[in-house]
């Protein structure tokens, strides 16, 4: 077991067996605002020894301004139009672990992009979860013109059948970050056949 994986308490074949089954594809993060995309991704990154890349960041740097702006100065199709550019350019690269943005995967042809270049996992989270890690986070502005729970019990019943389509789904609760991560990486381990093939 090297460092990495001690860290994780996985044994190194799990590690390799992920990297196998991805075969130089990117591993992309989607789901909902608070599930834990980029906390999470940027850990299996880590353990994956792969560069992690927040999209969200990405957009901000190429628009020079936050999402924030961006929403409240050109609009939500602007940004989704501007998210679509940066993230076919990411998946076009190299191999990298992505945190998507929640909206990401619901626009079509960025989900086929993602489908078509990456592996995806899903971080599935209830409501509860969703609303306490959300909390206080003016930055997400699309929690900022109503009520956040009413918000986000809207956007669940309208965005996780999209989610669903994702290859991998895993079900976040209140577990540690690390314990959120390990078991992140064990259904990916599972989520190859002895071939490196995804299962259907």
């Amino acid at each position: 077991m090297d460092s990495k994986s001690a860290d994780s308490g996985l044994h190194t074949d799990i590690a390799a067996q992920i990297s196998a089954g991805l075969n130089n594809r990117s591993l992309v993060f989607v789901g909902l605002m608070g599930a834990g995309k980029s906390c999470i991704g940027r850990m299996v990154a880590k353990t994956l020894d792969l560069p992690f890349i927040d999209a969200d960041r990405e957009i901000e740097e190429a628009a020079g301004c936050s999402i924030a702006d961006i929403f409240r100065l050109y609009g939500e199709d602007a940004f989704r139009d501007g998210e679509e550019r940066v993230i076919a350019r990411l998946l076009e690269g190299d191999q990298v672990v992505l945190a998507t943005g929640g909206g990401a995967f619901i626009r079509e042809q960025t989900r086929k992009l993602i489908l078509e270049k990456g592996v995806s996992v899903w971080l599935r989270a209830d409501l509860d979860v969703l609303v306490h890690r959300t909390a206080g986070r003016p930055h997400r502005p699309l929690l900022n013109n109503g009520n956040p729970r009413q918000i986000l019990a809207d956007l669940i019943e309208t965005r996780y059948p999209v989610y669903a389509g994702a290859n991998v789904t895993f079900d976040c609760g209140d577990a540690s970050k690390e314990d959120t991560r390990d078991g992140v990486l064990a259904a990916l381990a599972n989520a190859f056949d002895e071939n490196g093939k995804l299962k259907s």
